[in-house]
């Protein structure tokens, strides 16, 4: 199935295949400063036309889509809205960032794949640069009813000190470790089905260590359903991860690195993270979720 490229300058990116828009990535939004602006993709769509995204909710405004954010960079709040202050909770400081586009390095279709690279600059509230990121998304199609985005990033500490990584249970509150490329599933999804290699269940997964996790929801409208898997890059620091994952009050899914030890980025260091991100149509039992992962898994191959 062939894939198409629709550039709007200055703003965002549309893959399409078979006539169907499978993922627009916004990669200069007008995100409000409160919501710690920085590129997302949304709407998300199956080979067939399902959403299996949802952008702004009124319960988390700075969700959107799926989107690398981050809550706790040293002192910064690249994840929107208020930050978990130990013996406090959560307060709206004055450090919401933002990851800012800076310029696109590639965007091209090759024998089958979609390949959009480009660099970006992390600043703080105040205006001062901390982050050089170098990020890169490589979409395939998989079979008739799947497929895969790659997500690549590399980000380089230029703060001129130690970048702490970490999550709100890294600054005390239980179970709360999110953080990382992060998805944020249509309201229609709650109540739906978490799957891990070990097998299907709900929100008392939050917290284990998987090399995928997956979460089948289903539609208003249709009725239909549709799953989304996310696979984690076996040379990622501290894999398999930890994964922040909902179904009773929303769906979501995030692997989440730094759930709960913080990671120190020297400065001038480099931190790479690479995942797979599987859309597909229909509901899957346990050995066809595994399947889903597999596709995942042979998309981060080398080359």
């Amino acid at each position: 199935m062939n894939l198409d490229v629709d550039h709007a300058l200055g703003r965002s990116v549309t893959v399409s295949a078979g006539g169907v828009a499978l993922l627009t990535y916004v990669y200069s939004p007008d995100t409000p400063r409160l919501e710690s602006p920085k590129p997302y993709l949304h709407p998300i769509r199956t080979l067939t036309g399902e959403l299996v995204s949802a952008f702004r909710p009124h319960d988390h405004v700075w969700h959107k889509g799926i989107a690398w954010s981050l809550p706790h960079v040293g002192e910064h709040n690249f994840w929107g809205g208020p930050t978990y202050v130990d013996g406090q909770g959560y307060l709206q400081l004055d450090n919401n960032g933002s990851a800012v586009h800076r310029e696109m390095t590639g965007l091209a279709v090759r024998q089958g794949a979609a390949t959009l690279r480009h660099r970006l600059d992390w600043t703080t509230q105040q205006g001062a640069q901390v982050i050089e990121e170098d990020r890169a998304l490589h979409v395939t199609v998989a079979d008739a009813t799947t497929w895969v985005m790659v997500f690549d990033t590399a980000m380089t500490n230029v703060s001129g000190g130690t970048l702490a990584f970490g999550s709100p249970t890294t600054k005390g509150r239980d179970n709360a470790g999110y953080g990382g490329l992060f998805w944020r599933g249509p309201r229609s999804f709650t109540g739906g089905v978490l799957m891990a290699p070990t097998g299907a269940g709900g929100d008392e997964l939050r917290g284990s260590r998987a090399e995928w996790f997956a979460f089948q929801g289903r539609h208003d409208g249709t009725g239909a359903h549709s799953t989304v898997v996310i696979v984690d890059d076996r040379d990622n620091p501290r894999h398999p991860p930890q994964w922040f994952a909902r179904t009773e009050e929303f769906a979501c899914l995030n692997p989440a690195p730094f759930f709960s030890e913080e990671f120190d980025l020297p400065d001038r260091a480099t931190l790479r993270l690479r995942y797979a991100v599987v859309v597909a149509a229909g509901a899957h039992d346990s050995d066809g979720t595994a399947a889903l992962a597999h596709h995942g898994r042979r998309a981060l191959a080398p080359a």
